[in-house]
């Protein structure tokens, strides 16, 4: 990947080498081999050159305002069957960090039928490049405690470290209470990970409510927690490593 510009305000703004398309109604409404990727250090998103975009299916709305990124104007997207409401955009004054944007185009992810990175569907936002997942077993002794129940203990986790945020440890089913487990109908989606399905813990007549999540089918890049269960270890009573409760930094934190 190319880096086109940086600035103190946190805006990366760079040109990639991915195959990027956007579904819609059953057509590619954005067809790129020299897509943009655009951070303000949130989520990031792709951003398209004009002549990569079927321009016939995108009205002006006449709605503009100012964000983060910079001053754009919204865009009616109408495919097949299907319309999004303000579900693109331009940017008609862009950043300072990123002037190449004017005139780039923006989709809202959600509002799009699907995603796809060469032949892959991607889910949940665009992909950071500087984004690094890393999966390991590890043989720490771990002890979860939640509403006064020892409820998982095992020395056979599997440690997700994702960059400089709080490590998730993923355990084995048999070695989680399964007696204490409530399905529940919560499911997120992970751009990294794929889709997470949670459990609520049960004792006597209390809940703590999806306390845990597992991903049946993760992305390959991180089949090593398929099945297994990890806890918001910021929200149970104790969080135990080796006899020692963890300790991270308030607001340090990475949902599923």
């Amino acid at each position: 990947m190319q880096e086109r510009k940086a600035n103190t305000n946190n805006v990366r703004f760079e040109q990639g080498p991915k195959w990027v398309r956007v579904l819609l109604g059953g057509q590619f409404v954005a067809d790129s081999k020299r897509v943009f990727n655009l951070s303000t250090g949130g989520t990031p998103r792709y951003c398209f050159p004009m002549e990569d975009v079927r321009m016939e299916l995108l009205e002006p709305t006449g709605i503009s305002e100012d964000t983060q990124t910079g001053r754009v104007s919204y865009f009616t997207v109408k495919a097949g069957n299907s319309v999004a409401e303000k579900g693109a955009w331009t940017w008609t004054q862009p950043p300072p960090a990123a002037p190449e944007l004017k005139g780039c185009i923006g989709f809202d992810w959600g509002k799009m039928d699907a995603w796809f990175e060469e032949e892959e569907e991607v889910y949940g936002h665009a992909h950071d490049p500087y984004k690094r997942i890393d999966t390991l077993l590890s043989p720490r002794h771990i002890e979860v405690f939640v509403l006064g129940e020892k409820v998982a203990d095992t020395r056979n986790a599997v440690i997700l470290y994702e960059g400089v945020s709080r490590p998730r440890y993923y355990l084995p089913r048999t070695d989680v209470r399964q007696d204490l487990l409530v399905p529940s109908d919560r499911t997120t989606v992970c751009a990294y990970k794929g889709r997470a399905n949670y459990f609520s813990i049960k004792v006597g007549d209390r809940f703590a409510e999806n306390i845990i999540w597992y991903y049946r089918y993760p992305a390959d890049e991180v089949l090593k927690i398929a099945g297994r269960l990890a806890f918001y270890s910021e929200n149970v009573d104790a969080f135990h490593i080796d006899g020692q409760k963890e300790e991270w930094p308030i607001g340090i934190g990475i949902r599923p």
